[in-house]
């Protein structure tokens, strides 16, 4: 890990220089709490963006089966930035100092500072898009966003973390919960879905004379999974609030792609797996030096009764 945590400039050079990429020495890290990614300029005038892999997250298959994926996008005309290929291999991905990494163009595009209710059916339809296009392969290398895979481990990492006396309520909750969504996951149909469908990884394309377009960013945690877990990222809000929005976002989805409606069952169980996995994932990246700098309140009883009252909520309206 020691040569992650130590990437200096030079060193990003150094591995694009390897591939034949000629850096200014113009440089920006970019935010990334899993990989370490870097903007940097050539000296052809343009920009990419270098991405080191964390050591360990992912083998070499897993990460060609995002890259895969979003080649298998770029090829059916969706908006996506995939990744370079490069000289030395002549493949999408290569290592340098024993660190998986990839380059991208850097993609052209803003964070949109709010959406609108009249947003949602263009997002639905984009989404449509995109699991119409993941429906076509299967992904075998990934945990797949269930139960089995990402609540149950994360849930006995979390339980010897916890104070005795919040232990049961916590116990209760998301147990319930987990089981629940594997009642739900026997009737579901799993496919390639992004995984990480939050408004973050949203931009919109601003280029004059042309309609503004959503794109979807950081395909690093897409799997196998029900369509409805890039449902509920997006449909945020209070309840009235994220109703209309997911209203709205279906009457754009379903003009594209037909849709069990039956598994927007799964919304608030896949909400708990994200609180449940989320924790469980801060733990196990404690030792990252960035990671209690960034989640200072983790572990405290604070944060554990927040946990518990969200999982409590979703729990009791099951």
């Amino acid at each position: 890990m020691k040569s992650f945590f130590d990437l200096t400039p030079d060193l990003v050079f150094a591995a694009l220089e390897q591939e034949g990429l000629r850096p200014t020495g113009e440089y920006f890290q970019l935010n990334s709490y899993e990989n370490r990614v870097f903007q940097v300029t050539l000296e052809d005038g343009s920009k990419v963006v270098a991405k080191f892999y964390r050591p360990g997250r992912w083998d070499l298959t897993a990460i060609k089966e995002e890259h895969e994926f979003l080649e298998d996008l770029r090829k059916e005309s969706f908006p996506v930035v995939s990744p370079l290929l490069l000289s030395k291999q002549g493949e999408t991905l290569s290592t340098f100092r024993n660190l998986y990494f990839a380059v991208f163009p850097k993609a052209m595009g803003r964070l949109p500072q709010e959406i609108l209710l009249k947003d949602f059916p263009q997002l639905g339809k984009s989404l449509a898009h995109l699991h119409n296009v993941g429906a076509k392969r299967t992904h075998l290398h990934r945990p797949s966003w269930s139960a089995a895979d990402k609540g149950w481990p994360a849930f006995h990492r979390i339980l010897p973390l916890l104070p005795s006396h919040l232990l049961s309520r916590y116990e209760q909750a998301a147990s319930e919960i987990l089981q629940h969504l594997e009642d739900l996951e026997a009737h579901a149909q799993f496919q390639r879905i992004h995984g990480d469908c939050h408004r973050g990884n949203l931009l919109q394309t601003d280029i004059p004379g042309k309609p503004n377009q959503f794109f979807f960013m950081d395909f690093d945690d897409m799997g196998m999974g029900s369509v409805v877990q890039d449902f509920w990222m997006i449909c945020t809000g209070d309840a009235d609030e994220a109703s209309e929005a997911l209203d709205q976002l279906l009457e754009g989805y379903q003009e594209l792609r037909s849709f069990n409606e039956e598994e927007l069952e799964m919304m608030e169980p896949l909400r708990g797996l994200r609180i449940i996995h989320y924790a469980a994932w801060i733990h196990q990246r404690w030792s990252d030096p960035s990671f209690p700098q960034l989640f200072p309140q983790f572990g405290s009883e604070s944060y554990w009764l927040d946990e518990i009252q969200q999982l409590e909520a979703i729990a009791d309206g099951l």
